[in-house]
């Protein structure tokens, strides 16, 4: 953690001497003898990761390290405040001399004894050169997919699968309890996708709790199972009324996973119909408390660990994709490892993603193995059980910053990473491909909270309320860095609290929350070197000006009911790199100069944005994302300032867009979202006469989105001809018409594609070439007239899904799932030849 400190400090001096050399004027010098030590600093504490030195004296120097650096960070960004306020004051600045002073008193005081004194006191200690793990960079790479099997637990399957089977006289709940780490919410995606369960369940629902629980979207997640009316905006009294209505008949299965406490378990039960005895829950708890309140007539089932043939089995399948490949000269040494994670799964899932980096050659691997085999045990030799995956987690290090390569790619790799490791675990992906929502294992969840609390890396911290009504930790927020605050916002800020050193601030409040005008300030005032702040669920009644003296700032998220400039003022916060906009509003006025920003890389809102300046100037090369830009916008003069876009999105009326040719200089840009907004006018009344010729697409366009365009099904064969898109999604009434004949030779790289609310009847290939050669997935939604999907096209893809189409169309699709269940078993199907998926009610 001192390493990272150490290199956010030396960025923000490389950029702070780069693009603000007038607010440093005089101190140039020092803080290039203040970037050597620290470059310095950086290279000894990553020789001494390299070698693993985990002594309690190094831990200790680690930490009087990063103290030096945070102090070094405090006081430059305090100094570079207040010089910024001097400059706009237009008055002789005398804290550019004083930035100066401070920086030479930090080498000379704290950086360089701090340093020296590490260095001796670290040549003293003994350093072993093994290592049980080293960089992760190129790690060969093992994941566990969603189809892939798997391991052990079928005695355990089978006994839950016969509870849930067995008859009963009312609401039934089943309950699998367990330490963490043990495997629970994995024999529950056993049991969700066992095909017995699926037949015998028409309507069978996963229900994600965790700790930190919101009842409104669980609800919501239910109902999403059996109607696509958008309820988000109804009350959470509401909301448990419909599900008890929808669950009151039918039989159905609802698993809900990780369910924390008592109180979370009650407020669910609420919403369920105790009288359906066709109706099944089963719940995942480390609490037994929580199992017996949920079901006092049945004893809670108690999950045990793998034996040991399913922890060898589960750790080959880790580190060679599958069992009974493992060497003979590796087998002793292997078993001899996954003896050593006593059954616990997600400990022999992190200890094989170690030994993966350690395929080489059978004499190296057999060496590395032993290294692994003699560090795992003593990492887990712990007699608390409970300590024993934090102890595991502990040995991955940071994935290191890669040359060349943006923010977001770095980000996207990082996330991967965690992933295949199993240390992340993926909820959706997006259609290209990419992780789209994930969440992480709760023991591990809970170990990174210890580690970054004040006490271990003063990292991040939560203010809470007490029962009794007073703030928790509130006295140490003047030493606290990050900070996040869920429920009693406002209380909060009442207090006037101060976080001088507080550099991120999160508001994760489960409702919206109205802040007074004159509370507004009070923010401002409290984080004065603020860098990060995220306060969606703050709704703020105007624009807080103030927030133009945070030049640190790298990030905001508000939101106002009626946000509708963003001033000019904020064309200041020369570090700003990302900008999103909640609001109501349908046009949103850009009155700052974004594409002089030089940081800025990305600006999200749904509104129409409206950019007041666009005329020659600096390139913001930086800038990625611009969502919702209005059409008159879209010209020459802003693509040139903004030529990096890879994501945009345009809302207004598109009609404007037809003759435009400046699309097609957008080079870089894959993701394009087209929104047509005929306001004051309705959008059905005021359709699109056509579409762009496709030399006036952007020409590495991947990812198309088409909403409200009211096209005719004629003028897909303008998509068509977009060789590089892979995504299409037709989203309210993209095209209309009651016939789309396709034909062959078109949407020759179309991997993905969304069709919803369309009054298509008749969808037809015509000819005999290849039509959709790469399709793979097609999603059908509220295609209400749609009689069936070509056979054709049906026959070549992966993954069907439909909801709310016409019976007849269900039945085609069924018939030929069938037919490929005929041909290639039921087995190979399921694992990847056609996977048809039918809403409820459908059939």
């Amino acid at each position: 953690m001192a390493e990272a400190a150490v290199t956010f400090l030396l960025e923000n001096l490389q950029q702070l001497v780069t693009d603000q050399i007038n607010l440093i004027s005089g101190a140039e010098t020092d803080l290039a003898e203040l970037q050597n030590e620290l470059d310095l600093m950086k290279s000894f504490l990553q020789d001494s990761a390299s070698k693993r030195v985990k002594s309690e004296l190094f831990k200790t120097l680690e930490k009087q390290i990063r103290d030096i650096v945070y102090t070094a960070e405090d006081t430059i960004d305090t100094c570079v405040s207040q010089a910024a306020a001097g400059s706009l004051l237009r008055k002789l600045n005398p804290n550019r001399l004083s930035l100066a002073k401070e920086v030479k008193s930090l080498r000379d005081e704290k950086v360089k004894p701090a340093f020296e004194e590490a260095r001796m006191k670290f040549a003293t200690l003994q350093i072993a050169d093994e290592s049980p793990l080293k960089d992760t960079s190129d790690l060969r790479k093992v994941s566990l997919s969603a189809e892939k099997k798997i391991v052990g637990l079928d005695d355990e399957a089978e006994k839950i699968i016969k509870y849930l089977n067995e008859d009963s006289k009312e609401l039934e709940v089943i309950s699998i309890i367990g330490m963490p780490g043990l495997g629970k919410t994995t024999l529950a995606v056993k049991i969700y996708r066992d095909s017995n369960i699926q037949y015998e369940f028409p309507t069978v629902i996963w229900v994600y709790v965790s700790e930190e629980y919101n009842k409104k979207d669980i609800f919501l997640t239910i109902l999403k199972k059996f109607t696509q009316q958008d309820m988000s905006r109804k009350s959470e009294e509401e909301l448990a009324q419909l599900v008890k209505e929808y669950l009151t008949t039918g039989k159905f299965l609802i698993i809900m996973d990780d369910v924390w406490t008592v109180d979370a378990w009650d407020q669910i039960e609420a919403a369920l119909p105790k009288s359906n005895r066709y109706g099944k829950i089963l719940i995942t708890s480390r609490y037994e408390n929580v199992a017996w309140r949920a079901n006092r007539e049945r004893l809670p089932h108690r999950l045990r660990f793998l034996n040991q043939d399913e922890s060898w089995e589960l750790l080959q399948l880790e580190v060679f994709g599958k069992e009974g490949v493992c060497p003979p000269e590796l087998e002793l040494t292997g078993k001899l490892i996954a003896e050593q994670c006593d059954g616990l799964p997600l400990a022999i899932v992190v200890i094989g993603g170690i030994l993966v980096d350690k395929l080489s050659s059978i004499g190296d691997t057999k060496a590395e193995w032993k290294k692994v085999s003699d560090s795992v045990q003593t990492y887990i030799s712990n007699d608390d059980k409970n300590r024993r995956m934090e102890n595991i987690i502990s040995l991955k290090g940071f994935i290191k910053e890669k040359s060349g390569k943006s923010l977001e790619v770095i980000a996207e790799e990082n996330l991967k990473e965690l992933v295949n490791r199993n240390l992340v675990m993926v909820d959706k992906m997006k259609p290209e491909g990419e992780v789209k929502t994930c969440h992480v294992h709760d023991m591990i969840r809970e170990f990174c909270k210890r580690e970054a609390a004040f006490k271990n890396q003063n990292l991040f911290e939560e203010i809470r309320m007490s029962k009794d009504g007073v703030f928790e930790n509130i006295s140490e927020m003047q030493k606290f860095r990050r900070l996040c605050v869920h429920s009693y916002v406002v209380d909060f800020f009442l207090k006037r609290p101060k976080g001088p050193k507080v550099r991120s601030f999160w508001c994760f409040s489960k409702a919206d929350i109205s802040l007074a005008l004159e509370h507004i300030p009070f923010i401002m005032d409290t984080f004065s070197l603020l860098r990060v702040f995220d306060v969606n669920p703050i709704r703020f009644k105007k624009f807080p000006t103030k927030i133009t003296q945070l030049i640190h700032l790298r990030y905001i998220a508000l939101s106002g009911d009626d946000f509708k400039v963003l001033p000019e003022g904020v064309s200041k916060l020369w570090n700003l790199q990302t900008i999103v906009i909640n609001t109501n509003s349908r046009t949103f006025e850009i009155k700052a100069d974004i594409l002089k920003m030089m940081q800025l890389r990305h600006l999200k809102t749904k509104a129409a944005i409206i950019l007041t300046k666009q005329g020659k100037g600096e390139v913001g090369e930086k800038l990625q994302t611009l969502t919702r830009l209005s059409p008159q916008c879209c010209t020459k003069q802003v693509f040139d300032r903004a030529p990096n876009l890879k994501t945009l999105g345009i809302r207004g009326q598109l009609l404007a867009l037809l003759d435009n040719k400046s699309l097609a200089n957008l080079l870089h840009l894959k993701m394009l979202k087209l929104v047509n907004d005929a306001f004051p006018r309705v959008a059905s009344e005021n359709p699109l006469q056509g579409l762009p010729q496709p030399d006036r697409f952007p020409p590495n366009l991947r990812i198309l989105t088409l909403s409200s365009t009211f096209l005719d099904w004629k003028h897909m064969y303008v998509l068509g001809m977009l060789n590089n898109l892979e995504v299409l999604k037709l989203k309210e009434n993209a095209f209309m018409g009651n016939t789309w004949e396709v034909v062959a030779g078109g949407f020759n790289s179309l991997e993905f594609m969304y069709i919803a609310r369309t009054d298509l009847q008749l969808w037809t290939l015509s000819g005999q070439g290849d039509h959709f050669p790469k399709l793979r997935c097609l999603v059908l939604k509220n295609c209400e007239k749609l009689h069936e999907v070509p056979t054709r096209l049906v026959e070549k893809l992966q993954t069907l899904d439909m909801e709310r189409v016409t019976k007849h169309a269900v039945h085609c699709a069924r018939k030929i799932e069938q037919e490929k269940q005929m041909k290639y078993g039921e087995q190979s199907t399921r694992r990847g030849g056609f996977k048809l998926i039918i809403a409820p009610g459908d059939e």
